[in-house]
């Protein structure tokens, strides 16, 4: 594990992430994996469809970055589904191969039929789900889990059990299933499943110790984006043990998606440590593709994949945007397959001028023509509340250098 926060000309984040104080108080496991669920929670994005050859790309490219395990769908939602699973199992791909499952034996054989490594065989805890959808208890949880796990296991599946909306189960309802598993049904894993998005890191850490203790398992966690903690609360559970990340690209998923896998990846790597081997210079690939196939575009300021990221439009430290980018920004923008840059519009100064001067061979004015034509940039940039096209700082130094107004 890195124990640096930075490395030249690469990344440059908080040392104060690595000082003892701070590193002595978590729990970080030595290895932490990247389930990556965009195949089917993505896809449960309202509007969203992709076909068995969409389903086929998006599985490759990220084989491609190097992420761990693969959820490429759920064979019973259709025949197309069960499809695109066994073509991406038939891949010989790196990535592991999962399925997502209820809680019965026909899901099961569907996913080795499908040619899966694991499964994740899901039922409802969270007690809203246990009271108002189901009808159910715990024990009727229970009675519906045990043979399916043992049965996936006893196939040689990788059985991780799902028992969602975690976060809002009673504490009695989860210790008592946590039991009864364990006594008769062992799975390889368990998740914590923050369903609705709705608890905070602090209790995202609770919740990964407890369970931890209850059962003894490996610790997965999947949370959505409700409050918009969804990374945060996932790389909490990491610094309490928790060895499995769920992801989707781009945050696709329900409502207002998942923790998303690219900023997931960045901060595992750079601001825990974690030598990941990830292909970072891959993930505008993958974010390009799949806001093709959602048609969801992508916000110009997401974090990892907003074409934004590393655009400077203020006059504050604009010589440092592509000679020395680490002054400006926690990571090198080619860390991630991209290029700063420097733009003109309300914010700019003179030194932003003369760059985009020198930046389209457009020679040099003297300091009271620069001066005048930061004056139209900003008026321009005001007026058009945006920033200005190279043709329109091209009119703009012509003017100026003619007299001319514009």
């Amino acid at each position: 594990m890195r124990e640096t926060h930075f490395e030249d000309g690469k990344w440059w984040v908080s040392p104060y992430n690595f000082v003892p104080d701070v590193r002595n108080e978590l729990s970080l496991p030595p290895k932490v994996e990247i389930h990556d669920a965009t195949l089917r929670d993505g896809e449960q994005t309202p509007g969203v469809v992709f076909s068995v050859d969409d389903k086929v790309r998006i599985a490759t490219k990220m084989d491609e970055i190097g992420v761990d395990r693969i959820e490429a769908g759920m064979p019973a939602v259709s025949p197309q589904d069960a499809e695109a699973i066994r073509v991406i199992s038939g891949l010989g791909l790196k990535s592991r191969i999962f399925t997502f499952a209820r809680a019965m034996a026909a899901d099961i054989d569907m996913a080795l039929e499908c040619g899966a490594h694991g499964v994740i065989i899901e039922v409802p805890i969270g007690y809203p789900k246990l009271v108002k959808q189901f009808g159910w208890t715990w024990k009727d949880v229970f009675a519906k889990s045990r043979d399916t796990i043992n049965y996936a296991r006893d196939q040689g599946l990788y059985a991780v059990y799902f028992p969602y909306d975690t976060t809002r189960a009673r504490p009695e309802d989860l210790t008592n299933l946590c039991a009864a598993i364990m006594a008769e049904s062992p799975p390889d894993a368990i998740g914590i499943v923050d369903t609705m998005g709705c608890a905070t890191p602090e209790a995202i850490k609770y919740m990964v110790r407890w369970v931890k203790d209850m059962t003894g398992l490996p610790i997965e966690i999947h949370t959505h984006n409700d409050f918009g903690m969804g990374v945060a609360t996932e790389l909490a559970a990491v610094t309490a043990g928790a060895e499995v990340v769920h992801s989707c690209g781009n945050g696709l998923g329900e409502r207002t998606g998942n923790a998303a896998l690219e900023e997931l990846i960045l901060g595992l790597d750079l601001l825990y440590g974690y030598e990941t081997g990830y292909r970072l210079d891959k993930l505008p690939e993958l974010g390009e593709l799949l806001s093709e196939l959602a048609n969801i575009p992508i916000a110009r300021n997401k974090p990892v994949l907003g074409d934004g990221n590393f655009i400077r439009e203020s006059g504050i430290g604009i010589q440092y945007v592509m000679h020395d980018p680490l002054v400006m920004f926690g990571t090198h923008p080619a860390l991630t397959g991209r290029t700063g840059e420097v733009v003109l519009g309300k914010k700019s100064g003179k030194a932003s001028v003369t760059y985009k001067m020198d930046a389209l061979g457009l020679g040099e004015l003297s300091d009271a023509q620069a001066t005048a034509a930061l004056a139209k940039v900003k008026a321009r940039g005001i007026e058009k509340r945006d920033i200005l096209s190279d043709a329109e700082f091209r009119a703009i130094v012509d003017a100026v250098r003619t007299g001319d107004a514009v």
